[in-house]
């Protein structure tokens, strides 16, 4: 935008964990804007998660947010156009972006697992970013991979 800042927008807290990322997260899985239906998914993906590590002394609200600091990349690269080449610019992401390109990471590659149902295969994804495995958190070091081998060109950024 040319003249000002947008109004930020109230996102209200969850129900069962208060917290406004969650909602945040949640309004990325939605499709259609059937709000609900994603909540369920949501916290069934946490039910799963909440019977598989209990044994280990976490609840599934630590690993889901572990889940998202592990998918969360700290730099990308950007291309610009300098003197007829195009170069890949590594810049440093804010914190409101990185946040939910790592939740749109999670939520993408959870749709790609094979499973049945997709609370089971959320469940799944974010038990394997909570331990740094999984497609999110490779795509995560992709991403830190290709800034690293373009820092030549990090005088260029802006």
């Amino acid at each position: 935008m040319r003249k000002r800042k947008p109004k930020i927008r109230v996102v209200t807290p969850d129900p069962r964990y208060g917290d406004t990322l969650v909602t945040q997260f949640v309004n990325n899985l939605m499709y259609s804007g059937k709000k609900s239906t994603a909540f369920a998914v949501f916290y069934g993906a946490m039910d799963i998660i909440k019977e598989r590590v209990a044994e280990e002394e976490i609840d599934e609200y630590e690993v889901w947010k572990r889940a998202i600091n592990n998918a969360m990349p700290q730099v990308e690269v950007r291309s610009r156009r300098i003197g007829g080449a195009t170069f890949q610019i590594p810049t440093e992401i804010r914190g409101k972006r990185k946040m939910s390109i790592g939740m749109k990471w999670l939520v993408r590659f959870a749709r790609q697992r094979s499973g049945k149902g997709f609370a089971e295969k959320m469940a799944a994804e974010l038990l394997a970013a909570s331990r740094n495995e999984g497609l999110a958190v490779k795509r995560k070091e992709e991403t830190h991979k290709m800034a690293e081998s373009n820092r030549a060109f990090a005088h260029y950024g802006r």
